[in-house]
Order: C-alpha cells, then structure tokens, then sequence
C-alpha cells in the first residue's frame, strides 16, 4: 500500500499524535465537530506534487497535505496528470456555487473540492510562501464551442494577508494570452493584492470607462473577488453565464486574451499549482 492510499481512519477511544515526518507522512489526530469523535487524518504529503512524487500511480481525487510550517493539514483535490500532481485551488464548471463572497469566506475557501470551490487565500499562501521552493500556476479554459486554451505562470506565489494576499507572477507560456499583465498597457494585475466587496485593492479611484467611473471592481464582476488592477482583463470568479447568455457582461468568467471583442465568459475553469 502506497502512503497517499492510506484511508482516512476515526478513533474513538484516545488522542494520537505519531508522526513520521522523515518520510513525509504524519498522523494528526483531529476532532469531528459534527460527530464530536476524534479524527485521524493521513497526511499524505506537503503538497499534491510531492503525493505524485512518492506515488506515481496516484490517481485524480482528494488527498490531506500539510505545506512545511503549517500547523493543521487540510484537504485539497490534486489532479494527477503526466507532468506532475496539481493542487487544484478554483474550480467554476455552472452556478450552482455562488462566488460572490466576501473577503473572510474567500480567505477561508468555499465549495465542494470534488466540485465547484475556492481553496481559500490562506491555504494557497501556505503552498507557496517558502521563497526556496517555486510553484507554477496553471490556468485551463473551456469555451462554449468545444474549444479549450491554458496559461502558465512560473514563480507563483501570494503575499502574505497583511499585503492583501498579492499576487506575484513570473514567465507566461501558453494559448490563452497574458491576460494578468493585461490585454492593453496599464491593467497589469501582478502585484496587486486580493480585492472583495468589502475589502477594496485594486488600482481604481476610480477608473474611468467612457463615462463610467469604476471604484470598486469587485462590484462590477459579480461581486467576485481578484486580483483585480484597473480592473484588468483577467478574472475569473464573477457570475456564471449559461450558453447562448455568456457574450457581453461585464460580469463572468473573463480572460480576455483568448476571447473577444465583445466580453466572452467561459464555460468552465480551473486554477492549480505544481511546486517545482
């Protein structure tokens, strides 16, 4: 038995701590709130990379790891693909989960992992806050017409949450564009922190769109939360529009170097990370 199949075990009768951390596999005893039992979690790895490393015939699904400096591991969905095990850290397939939250459920996460979800700000800071190890951020896309495109970011990492969880980006590779650093000069999101309704960071006092001005970006695309410039062409967690209504909102799943003119929102997307 390989040490990411390990099963998530309960125990009723006393409170555990083993670790054998040299292998990278810990044992931490958890209570279950709902059941008021403690857990025992196998922590399977640092990261869905490592869990791929250690396993090679891993399959895609929900895995526990806890980051180096973490204190409580967590759950996350790794796709396991031939380059590596991606922890996957949004998923937007329909409407059935609202991403118009605020700045405390964002940080926190939201969802179902085998579903539609946001990891949370705080986890995906965890993965990647160790300036010795680097991480790539994997963009897939799906449009309404059979199409899908990517975008790659090497040097991925957010700022810590006092600097608003700030995003930082390296090179881009890819077919779907840069839409980070921006369709046209001037919105590049890189280096901007995380901005919700009700925690405003992005570049806007206000902008001004013909004879619209934009203070709040978050407002305009659905009330989802981005790194969001002024106000920039990527973002991702606005509404979900269904075919035949997803051309022309301000609002939706943009990434406006692969579609357009007009504001096309996507089908389908998901973001992962891969340390390396």
């Amino acid at each position: 038995m390989t040490f990411s199949s390990l099963p998530l075990r309960r125990f009723d009768k006393m409170w555990n701590r083993i670790f054998f951390c040299g292998l990278v596999v810990c044992l931490i005893s958890l209570t279950d709130q709902t059941q008021g039992q403690k857990t025992t979690l196998v922590v399977q790895g640092t990261d869905c990379t490592q869990i791929k490393t250690l396993s090679p015939r891993a399959t895609s699904g929900v895995y526990v790891i806890q980051p180096a400096g973490v204190r409580s591991p967590f759950k996350v969905y790794c796709e396991m693909l031939a380059d590596g095990g991606w922890t996957v850290f949004q998923r937007r397939t329909g409407a059935e989960v609202l991403f118009n939250r605020k700045w405390a459920v964002y940080k926190q996460g939201f969802g179902h992992l085998r579903k539609d979800h946001w990891l949370g700000l705080s986890k995906v800071f965890a993965l990647t806050k160790r300036r010795e190890w680097r991480s790539t951020m994997r963009v897939d896309l799906w449009d309404f017409e059979g199409g899908t495109a990517f975008a790659e970011y090497s040097d991925f990492r957010l700022g810590t949450e006092k600097e608003a969880y700030k995003l930082n980006v390296g090179a881009y590779r890819g077919n779907a564009g840069d839409a980070i650093r921006g369709k046209y000069a001037g919105i590049d999101q890189n280096g901007f922190g995380f901005s919700t309704t009700d925690k405003d960071n992005d570049g806007c006092s206000p902008c001004i769109f013909g004879d619209i001005a934009e203070n709040t970006c978050s407002f305009s695309e659905g009330g989802g939360g981005w790194w969001y410039s002024r106000c920039g062409s990527a973002s991702l967690n606005g509404d979900w529009h269904p075919a035949g209504e997803h051309i022309g909102w301000a609002s939706g799943l943009h990434w406006e170097t692969w579609k357009g003119p007009a504001p096309y929102s996507a089908r389908a997307s998901r973001m992962m990370i891969k340390s390396v």
